[in-house]
This record gives C-alpha cells, sequence and structure tokens, in this order.
C-alpha cells in the first residue's frame, strides 16, 4: 500500500506564493517518477508538473511555466510544487501522483498512487 499526503495548501491573496508538499509512505519502489494536477470546480484535471526520481528530469505545463516550480527530496520521500505569483484563476484542488515507471508523465492515466488533494485559494 501506497500513501500519499498533501500538506501546504490554504487562501493565500493574488500574488502571493505557497509550497505544497506531498509525502510518501508505505510500500516503496526503487524508482518512481512524481506528478502535481489540479482541478478546479467544473474543470477537468490539469497537469502542472512532474519529475522523474534523480531530479533530472522535469515537465512543466506551459500554463504555470516560469511561476510554478517542482522538486523533490527523495531522503525525506517528499515531492514539492513552489506556487509563486497566485492568481484567482489558480484555485483548486491540488494533488500528487506517483508513477512507478520512473518518466515524467503529463497524462494522469500514467499514475498509479494519489494522494487526496488539498485546496489551494487565492483570493483576488
Amino acid at each position: 500500500q501506497v500513501k500519499l499526503v498533501e500538506s501546504g495548501g490554504g487562501l493565500v491573496p493574488a500574488a502571493g506564493s505557497l509550497r505544497l508538499s506531498c509525502a510518501t509512505s508505505g510500500r516503496t519502489f526503487s524508482t518512481y517518477s512524481m506528478g502535481w494536477f489540479r482541478q478546479a470546480p467544473g474543470k477537468d484535471r490539469e497537469f502542472l508538473a512532474s519529475i522523474t526520481w534523480s531530479g533530472a528530469i522535469t515537465s512543466t505545463a506551459d500554463s504555470v511555466k516560469g511561476r510554478f516550480t517542482i522538486s523533490r527530496d527523495n531522503a525525506k520521500s517528499t515531492v514539492y510544487l513552489q506556487l509563486n505569483s497566485l492568481k484567482p484563476e489558480d484555485t483548486a484542488l491540488y494533488s500528487c501522483a506517483l508513477a512507478r515507471l520512473n518518466v515524467p508523465w503529463r497524462d494522469p492515466g500514467r499514475y498509479d498512487y494519489w494522494g487526496q488533494g488539498i485546496q489551494v485559494t487565492v483570493s483576488s
């Protein structure tokens, strides 16, 4: 069993910053990639960023490139998403995901495990 738990969300004013964390526990794999997604009410799930085990390869959606940065600390079994210059349209439920195949997937269907998500609300 693999467990993913997000933290660091909350209410932030526009132009503010947050750092989301996703801690993994339980069954471990030798290598795996991680991704961040979000879903706003009435909208489809949106890919944000992904990262390989070593952190050497990342992929970031054009919609958030330059504002959001993914990183990871394997010693802490944690992946991070730094959110800068936040906008009200960034308001959504943010979720992390783990893929056993170590590729920086953009397709949510490639991920094997998901966290429950954490709310980020950006006020105008």
